[in-house]
């Protein structure tokens, strides 16, 4: 397993195969530093353990929460003092925190349970979480992640789907051939997975710097310019549980994709009901730690002394422990 951590243009690749080192692509001043447009990432503990973590800073050193502190809009954006880009007319750029990158198998996510909501490895179980290579899929087939400042209420039943949110930021797909950790999307349509009885929107999206995203304006665009990758999507959520011993998950619309228009509806709404949790305006208690740095008018907000004293706190950043070669299995499922 391999974990990118960058921008399109810049990265660092961290080799946690037993027999490589860690080895940086680009000179940086720290191989757990990482300069990114807005954003720093630095590395805690140790990857392929229980306690490695990413935490999120911004440019001039201030800790921040991937869930809470970076805008959901990009045309929002005011920090650093880099001005919004301009878009094109009705275009709408959305944050993107990429928490797994292609072709690599480890769950990683936001923790939404933990302080500043580092990015870390799913544990089940008491081990860590490996998605299987289920054929011909290698790992995850897209740069996998979430919105910032969405929330998928588990309070609240969706009137389209009947059932309630999973309790996370909405998910995204990004179908761009480009890695890095926070990136610009372009929302082109959404699927709706449900996961064990909850709701799990899958927002369809792309990197605004992929050379296919000017090409790419809605789900039909994909199904001519990437044939058969939206029905490898279908397939790939539909089975990607089957090798732990699960059913195959099931779909609202019948697997059919929605379009744009309906995405940014559903990303609204989400949006909405992350405004009322982190306000504390929400009607049923929630775990969810909402610490954040930014938001002036959360009664969560901390400050960036509290912020640093969570980093700090993590264990140091150390070389990765070696992986189980079963990560590397492949999976043969019947149709």
């Amino acid at each position: 397993m391999r974990l990118f951590v960058g921008t399109a243009t810049r990265f660092v690749l961290l080799c946690s195969h037993p027999s490589q080192k860690i080895r940086c692509l680009i000179p940086v001043v720290s191989p757990h530093l990482i300069r990114m447009a807005h954003y720093l990432t630095e590395m805690r503990g140790r990857l392929n353990s229980p306690d490695f973590r990413i935490y999120l800073k911004t440019s001039n050193g201030k800790y921040i929460s991937p869930f809470h502190d970076i805008p959901l809009h990009v045309a929002d954006e005011q920090e650093c003092g880099v001005p919004p880009k301009k878009l094109k007319t009705n275009e709408i750029l959305f944050n993107m925190v990429v928490e797994v990158p292609r072709w690599t198998n480890a769950k990683m996510e936001i923790g939404t349970k933990e302080p500043l909501n580092p990015i870390k490895q799913d544990v089940k179980k008491g081990k860590l979480r490996y998605v299987a290579n289920i054929f011909p899929h290698k790992g995850f087939i897209w740069n996998y992640g979430a919105l910032p400042q969405t929330w998928e209420d588990p309070n609240h039943t969706d009137k389209e789907t009947k059932c309630c949110g999973d309790n996370d930021p909405i998910d995204v797909v990004d179908i761009s051939s480009i890695v890095g950790q926070v990136i610009q999307v372009k929302v082109l349509g959404i699927l709706a997975l449900i996961d064990e009885g909850e709701t799990d929107w899958k927002v369809i999206a792309i990197n605004k710097e992929d050379p296919d995203a000017l090409s790419l304006n809605s789900i039909g665009d994909v199904r001519k310019v990437k044939p058969g990758y939206l029905e490898a999507t279908v397939d790939w959520f539909k089975k990607y549980k089957v090798p732990e011993g699960k059913p195959e998950n099931k779909f609202a619309f019948n697997g059919q994709f929605k379009d744009k228009d309906f995405a940014i509806e559903v990303i609204q709404s989400t949006h909405n009901y992350w405004k009322a949790l982190v306000s504390k305006t929400t009607t049923k208690d929630v775990v969810i730690v909402c610490q954040n740095s930014s938001l002036c008018d959360s009664p969560y907000k901390c400050s960036d002394t509290e912020a640093s004293a969570v980093v700090k706190a993590a264990p140091e950043f150390a070389e990765p422990l070696p992986v189980s070669p079963d990560v590397d299995k492949w999976h043969f499922l019947s149709k």
